[in-house]
């Protein structure tokens, strides 16, 4: 492409993140990069919306006191220039499994660039958790930790709108490893959002606490995941993209058509309003 690329960034864990300083800086090297992103850390919260937030002037762009699909829509409407791209992250932690994709804020920032008919990518990268229990937020990253991320999505960002990769997907969800500490760069793997579901919940007097057990066997020796997943291909070192579709559809169903119709003479619909 002969023009800058306007590039939309975006992320969940917050503008101060290190996550979107690191992405901040290697698309910069690509195009023009506008970045309107939370305020505030805003993981975990799915494609929540609001009715009017503040907005404040920030070194890298915008900050919003708001949620990642709230910088979107402002971002894409409103504060920056017709982006070719929308790119969410670097997220601190994995983004894995079919059950997140409506979980995540930084996939459901890419979903409400969809909407627009924007392209998107969705950058997590997976960070093992700590063996002493502690939670992800106790691990210390440095931007060099990025360096696995920053170079797969400021590949696809330059080539894949090349290419007719979002004639068929509307945004990629895109997993990565911690960088290699010798810099060998990770191979890429296409895949399928994983799905394996291990929630439960344990009640502790007046409190109940939920678990999410699936993050407990990431051991590649060992994991149940099939091949072709982004779990699998996570754990065992390999770059994750999985082109996924927005919004989600299925296919016609007889069955359900069947159904709709025995309904309709249960209650009794007259045939000329079925």
């Amino acid at each position: 492409m002969s023009d800058a690329l306007e590039i939309l960034l975006t992320n969940d864990d917050g503008i101060h993140s290190t996550g979107i300083r690191a992405l901040y800086d290697a698309l910069s090297e690509r195009g023009n990069v506008t970045v309107v992103a939370p305020a505030t850390d805003q993981s975990a919260c799915g494609r929540s919306m609001s009715h009017e937030v503040d907005v404040e002037t920030h070194e890298l762009g915008y900050a919003l006191h708001g949620t990642p699909s709230d910088c979107v829509v402002a971002g894409l409407a409103e504060l920056g220039p017709d982006p070719d791209i929308v790119v969410a992250g670097c997220n601190k932690g994995a983004n894995l499994g079919e059950y997140v994709l409506g979980r995540s804020g930084t996939i459901s920032a890419a979903v409400e660039a969809a909407f627009f008919d924007v392209p998107a990518i969705a950058t997590s990268m997976y960070v093992p958790a700590p063996g002493d229990g502690a939670s992800l937020e106790a691990v210390d990253l440095e931007p060099a930790d990025y360096a696995e991320a920053t170079r797969i999505t400021s590949f696809l960002v330059e080539h894949a709108l090349e290419t007719d990769v979002f004639e068929h997907a509307a945004y990629l969800n895109v997993n990565v490893p911690v960088a290699d500490s010798e810099g060998e760069p990770a191979p890429v793997e296409i895949t399928r959002p994983s799905q394996r579901y291990e929630m439960d919940a344990e009640r502790d007097g007046e409190r109940v606490h939920l678990h999410d057990r699936v993050w407990e066997s990431m051991d590649p020796e060992e994991i149940p995941d099939p091949e072709g997943t982004d779990r699998r291909a996570v754990a065992e070192g390999r770059i994750s993209v999985s082109p996924l579709t927005a919004p989600h559809s299925t296919n016609h169903h007889e069955t359900l058509e069947d159904l709709a119709d025995r309904y309709a003479e249960s209650v009794g619909v007259p045939e000329h309003v079925q």
